[in-house]
């Protein structure tokens, strides 16, 4: 099942067999892919549950200055000094680096954070993967398909603190084989970290967008994805000052869609059927207005399935 969001840089957010992503970046123009286009991110959610989470983030009404020295870790050496970060990204790239979701399941642990550089290699993995999967491609393209997934992320990772790439680590409760990458997401904050050419219908370019969700397959069914979209939310209330989140949602994939009407989302508006034309498949443009405390209802896990929806 698919989540679809605009992404900043660009994977387009939903997985659709008939439409490829392409990447494309602001900071080193790549040459385009050719199954991989920008109204094409691949997101996949899955299911729900109950318990309590606990986020941490540093207090901003801290005075004291941030030093680029300090808080360049989430930045590639090849990135730092590519471009000059003010203070106000500064504290930002520090909250992230701070930011930790964390979720007791009952068959395990689950915590959410920011991709770490070392972590790539395996995210990337985990959505060539899930994206060969969705797209019924062979399993023959997926070195391909790493290649391109790894130079997106690469650039994608540069537009922080505008967009982020989360990850979620599972561990089972009594298991022998300790921790594994369970899921991963996006979320843009900004119009700086906005899809140049996001996919219909457009959302707001200044509002928080969430895209390209995936759980591990042997992961699934267990709410690990419907805590992704609880971290995403949590953390977009915690960088932006912005209460209004945007996702698509294909009008084929039915599980995914009442999962986003139990966490709150509406349809404020639906692909034109022309849209079948560019071989394109039709999307809900989805809308959710956070409170002032975010607060999830119990996800049913009947609603919810894991599976890609393309």
């Amino acid at each position: 099942m698919a989540i679809a969001a605009a992404p900043p840089l660009k994977l387009s957010p939903y997985l659709d067999p008939q439409q490829q992503p392409r990447l494309q970046t602001e900071f080193n123009p790549i040459k385009r892919a050719p199954f991989l286009s920008s109204r094409n991110p691949l997101l996949c959610v899955c299911k729900l549950h109950r318990y309590n989470f606990k986020c941490c983030l540093p207090s901003s009404s801290s005075t004291n200055s941030v030093t680029p020295a300090q808080y360049y870790s989430f930045l590639d050496e090849s990135y730092r000094g590519s471009r000059v970060l003010t203070n106000e990204e500064l504290e930002k790239l520090k909250a992230l680096e701070s930011f930790v979701y964390l979720q007791e399941l009952e068959s395990g642990s689950l915590w959410v954070r920011v991709m770490r550089i070392e972590e790539m290699d395996m995210t990337v993995g985990l959505l060539a993967l899930s994206f060969a999967e969705s797209m019924l491609m062979s399993l023959q393209y997926e070195a391909l398909l790493r290649f391109f997934v790894k130079q997106y992320l690469i650039e994608r990772r540069a537009s922080m603190p505008h967009a982020v790439t989360l990850v979620g680590f599972y561990r089972e409760e009594g298991g022998k084989r300790g921790e594994e990458l369970a899921g991963t997401v996006e979320v843009c904050f900004d119009k700086r970290g906005a899809n140049a050419s996001p996919p219909t219908p457009t959302p707001p370019r200044n509002s928080p967008y969430i895209c390209n969700m995936t759980v591990t397959k042997e992961l699934r069914r267990r709410g690990i994805g419907w805590h992704l979209l609880k971290a995403s939310e949590e953390l977009i209330s915690q960088m932006t000052s912005s209460k209004e989140i945007y996702l698509h949602c294909r009008m084929i994939d039915e599980a995914p869609f009442n999962m986003y009407i139990k966490a709150g989302y509406n349809v404020i508006q639906t692909d034109s059927i022309f849209i079948l034309l560019t071989l394109q498949r039709r999307k809900y443009l989805m809308c959710k207005k956070l409170p002032v405390s975010n607060s999830f209802p119990e996800p049913d896990m009947s609603e919810s399935g894991e599976e890609p929806s393309s």
